[in-house]
């Protein structure tokens, strides 16, 4: 350890993150816009690259494959943000009384510890599951470009916001898709039933069968090439590809093994801190106020806020109401505040091009809505009615 790096006590000064997805690089660029010195370390076991994480939902019809989704590669990032960068470096573990990290490349001390260990891609318990592709990251769609490329028959399993975006591109270039949901209709967790008509017709109009009230019980190989899927129901089919987008499970065994306070996520307060006074958490593997937060403000506001607290400013994370877009090109939709609960009273405008759908609680306030179609302009205006 160099000794710039030592504060007078003795101990690391060095900001050490774990992790290179967005939570982790955003994080390192907030830091550098309010220090130019800090010493900064990046621990990670991939290289480190720079992509947009959002466009995996959409690359058959962008034709984009997984090398060209690289934006800045790990060295360049490391080199422009003036961070050391340790890639392919897989972490063993966490002492965190002796403020260390465990590599299969040596120990790293610590001041101030950041866990950016993000959320892998759930799989459904089921005879055959690990056939079953995930659309996670770079690296898991560069695994599977050859065949998605090649695929005619694809069934994609959960119809939530990222399977219902992976349906509508998979099918854009006239595909064999179908997507299969256990609910009734699809975006289950976020919206009523009846608001989502549009978007099943815009999923049929691509050319997408849909599958509610019905899983995937087993999955099968096939001689030669593909697979036999079995439904819940007893129905069988053959496809080329099955995709499981049924949501994510923050990665928590490193924390776990640390000793830190871990629940649906890692739990952390309103600073980002866990219970481990000198280590942090942002992104998808935290539980902030019992809520995961899987989408992409609250990590830019969450960097902005612990990369003044890590700089000895402590800064609390504060939420406003937040955008969810669903990107579904023939019939886009973004919502905002509660959307679901039977006490919502409905206010609903429809064209034949888009909706505006208000929900109002008990006291007659707004307090969610959604937006569709070519309405998409009013999301702001109700953004700002909506209480902080």
């Amino acid at each position: 350890m160099k000794a710039a790096t030592l504060s007078e006590a003795g101990v690391s000064r060095e900001i050490l993150v774990i992790g290179s997805g967005f939570a982790a690089q955003q994080l390192v660029k907030s830091l550098r816009k309010l220090d130019a010195e800090q010493p900064i370390r990046l621990i990670t076991a991939d290289s480190g690259d720079e992509y947009n994480k959002p466009d995996l939902s959409h690359v058959v019809s962008r034709g984009c494959t997984a090398a060209a989704m690289t934006r800045l590669s790990g060295s360049d990032f490391a080199e422009q943000q003036r961070i050391a960068l340790v890639p392919h470096c897989p972490v063993l573990g966490i002492d965190p009384a002796r403020r260390i990290v465990m590599t299969g490349q040596g120990e790293f001390a610590y001041g101030q510890l950041v866990l950016a260990t993000g959320a892998s891609a759930a799989r459904p318990d089921l005879p055959g599951s690990e056939q079953l592709v995930t659309l996670n990251s770079q690296q898991e769609y560069a695994a599977a470009e050859g065949s998605i490329q090649q695929a005619r028959r694809i069934m994609v399993l959960g119809a939530g916001l990222i399977g219902c975006e992976l349906a509508m591109d998979m099918a854009s270039d006239g595909r064999e898709v179908t997507l299969v949901d256990l609910a009734d209709s699809p975006l289950g967790s976020l919206l009523p039933a009846t608001l989502t008509q549009p978007l099943q017709q815009a999923l049929r109009c691509q050319g997408v069968s849909l599958q509610f009230g019905t899983g995937i019980a087993r999955v099968d190989a096939q001689p030669g090439d593909g697979w036999r899927v079995t439904l819940t129901d007893g129905r069988t089919s053959e496809q080329d590809l099955v995709i499981a987008a049924i949501g994510l499970k923050p990665n928590l065994a490193l924390a776990q093994a640390a000793g830190l306070a871990v629940e649906r996520g890692i739990r952390v307060d309103d600073l980002l801190c866990t219970s481990d006074p000198h280590i942090f958490a942002l992104g998808d593997c935290v539980q902030w106020r019992g809520q995961l937060l899987p989408f992409l403000q609250p990590i830019v506001l969450g960097a902005n806020a612990l990369a003044k607290t890590l700089l000895g400013t402590p800064t609390a994370l504060t939420l406003p109401p937040m955008l969810v877009k669903v990107k579904t090109p023939l019939y886009p939709l973004q919502l905002a505040g509660r959307t679901q609960g039977e006490d919502l009273a409905w206010q609903c405008r429809w064209n034949r091009q888009g909706m505006v759908a208000e929900a109002h609680g008990a006291d007659g306030e707004l307090c969610g809505f959604v937006v569709g179609g070519d309405q998409m302009s009013a999301a702001f205006p109700l953004l700002r009615q909506l209480p902080r």
